[in-house]
């Protein structure tokens, strides 16, 4: 037997809070909890003082008729309501109660299905994350604007990403899949080459393109996507460059906002 926890998020006067479920498994045929399900529950009770119970669902598997199935499950969800109640469990205003028979996408495991799921707010704070300092350059940004990449670095005169830069690359994934009418074009740099000296540019365009095909990869649609590499011919300093730091910050990706479609 299993005793399963998801989580997701919901807003209640504007605050957000964590709202769990907790499901507890019957034997076949069976609307009474066991001893080794009601100790689950006496488990759970002790560990969220602070719930309230804010539904009580319950299923059955595929063996028996439509019509006694549903009577089934919805026995099953009364049991389980009966037992919270007499712990003096706390319940919402709007609590609800449902049998669902078998009309929900089940388990190939059997027994899996004989359950009941009991959602509620556990009283506990979602903490939100701060959103990354890229996603707010997005969200202020006009077509035009032009945001660099940090901290997204190749090997030398190569196109192959450096694995410390995967968290970064993850950041802007995400910022694609959270602005779905966002559309940009990767843009390479390089440092350091003069006149004089043999044409890399080359090597701008293959790491833009690598980032490119880092986001096609992953789902990002190539209609909202181009890259282009130009050399040394954009510097932020001019070349040759005076400083290490200079060179580094020649040496660059970004990204240019080419659309935000309605």
């Amino acid at each position: 037997m299993k005793y399963l926890f998801t989580i997701i998020v919901f807003s209640l006067f504007s605050s957000l809070v964590a709202q769990d479920r907790a499901e507890v498994f019957f034997e076949f045929d069976r609307y009474d909890l066991n001893p080794s399900e009601q100790q689950k529950l006496e488990t759970w009770i002790t560990e969220n003082p602070k719930a309230e119970v804010t539904a009580v669902y319950g299923y059955c598997d595929r063996i028996g008729t439509l019509n006694y199935n549903d009577s089934l499950s919805l026995r099953r969800a009364q049991a389980v309501t009966e037992f919270l109640r007499s712990r003096n469990t706390v319940f919402a205003s709007n609590f609800t109660l449902k049998g669902y028979g078998e009309s929900f996408p089940m388990s190939r495991n059997h027994w899996e299905n004989r359950k009941v799921a009991l959602w509620y707010n556990s009283g506990k704070p979602i903490i939100e994350k701060p959103k990354s300092e890229l996603s707010e350059k997005v969200k202020k940004a006009v077509v035009g604007d032009k945001i660099k990449l940090d901290n997204i670095n190749f090997y030398n005169m190569s196109d192959q990403i450096v694995a410390n830069s995967a968290a970064k690359l993850k950041e802007l994934l995400a910022v694609m899949r959270d602005n779905p009418n966002l559309k940009i074009q990767v843009q390479g740099h390089i440092c350091c080459q003069t006149v004089r000296e043999k044409d890399y540019s080359y090597v701008s365009t293959m790491r833009a393109k690598a980032i490119y095909e880092y986001l096609i990869r992953n789902g990002i649609a190539k209609e909202r996507l181009s890259y282009k590499g130009f050399g040394v011919s954009r510097p932020i300093h001019p070349i040759p460059e005076k400083t290490d730091r200079e060179a580094d910050e020649n040496r660059r990706v970004e990204i240019e906002v080419v659309g935000i479609d309605s």
